[in-house]
């Protein structure tokens, strides 16, 4: 083989592997000790025909303890698993584990474990930010991000969980959430991402948020950002490959219109899907469909009993709060 092609060859591994591959100074800020105890604790099942929904919690890597919904199919597989992770709506009675709890009760006679907990700003005791540089809120995403490795390790140490078929699927702030983990954990196989700022550099060149550092501070605000500069999204979900993102985006936002979708579809790694849909913040029926059949097709399960999909109600968009 000539120089030339020798050289070639090492330029695309590199290239390749630098692409699936976040820098490790950047995934050091989500380190944490995967040999700590899980410390699941079952509050009670409720059963619902062959599927069991396990109110648990386990230990959070940053203290305290994770609610959770815990759905198991009846059989002992090996079953794929999926991660649900709900929106931060406000008004919103699915602020909670409860928002995707009926879709993954339908996907479990398909062959799906899934996890389903309350994000920090869900729990008892949760301290809101008291203004918009509120560091505590740098410390709600690490833990959100942490909790969530923490659920891939409890779902991933069952016996009936096959770990080569593990998704997740986040909505608006965990939307985000996924992002992060698409570049730092590569457990995952699939991602559904539904209606989240996906990157910083995208959303700062955006009037709304030149508008925002001028009202903050620039110098505040840059200041900030520059300190935090690891946590935006688009350096973690540009190295998501080789897991699958499918992007679902509305057309009724303010801020997360059609276009900033498609430059963040941009950001992201390849393989990948968008899909924009004639909805509010909250999506549809029809974004429900297509999620539900993105992951019966990557985690090869059985088709699910659509009547039942169908029968799922809508979720509300609740009013905006005018100030």
């Amino acid at each position: 083989m000539s120089r030339i092609s020798v050289a070639i060859l090492l330029f695309l591994f590199v290239s390749t592997f630098s692409a699936q591959n976040v820098d490790a100074d950047l995934l050091r800020h989500f380190d944490y000790d995967q040999k700590a105890p899980l410390d699941m604790q079952e509050v009670k099942v409720e059963q619902r025909g062959d599927v069991a929904i396990h109110d648990i919690s386990y230990a959070s890597p940053k203290g305290g303890r994770v609610p959770a919904y815990l759905v198991v199919p009846k059989g002992k597989g090996p079953f794929a698993a999926v991660i649900w992770a709900h929106w931060y709506q406000d008004n919103s009675e699915f602020l909670n584990r409860k928002e995707f709890l009926e879709e993954a009760v339908a996907l479990a006679p398909s062959g799906v474990v899934s996890l389903l907990a309350d994000s920090p700003i869900a729990r008892p005791g949760y301290l809101a930010p008291r203004e918009p540089l509120d560091e505590i809120q740098i410390d709600h995403r690490v833990q959100q991000i942490l909790d969530v490795r923490r659920g891939a390790d409890l779902l991933l140490a069952r016996p009936d969980v096959d770990p080569k078929r593990l998704a997740y699927v986040g909505h608006s702030y965990n939307a985000a959430t996924g992002a992060f983990l698409s570049g730092i954990d590569k457990r995952f196989k699939a991602f559904v991402l539904m209606a989240g700022n996906l990157s910083d550099q995208v959303d700062m060149k955006s009037k709304e948020w030149q508008e925002f550092r001028t009202k903050v501070g620039p110098e505040k605000l840059d200041s900030f950002m520059a300190k935090y500069s690891w946590l935006d999204q688009g350096k973690y979900v540009a190295h998501a490959a080789p897991a699958l993102v499918f992007l679902q985006y509305a057309t009724k936002e303010d801020f997360l219109t059609p276009e900033r979708a498609r430059e963040y579809f941009a950001i992201v790694s390849e393989p990948k899907s968008l899909k924009i849909y004639d909805a509010p913040h909250a999506l549809n029926a029809e974004a429900r469909r297509d999620r539900i059949a993105f992951l019966v097709k990557e985690l090869d399960l059985k088709p699910p009993n659509l009547a039942v999909i169908a029968s799922i109600p809508e979720l509300v968009q609740p009013p905006e709060n005018r100030k």
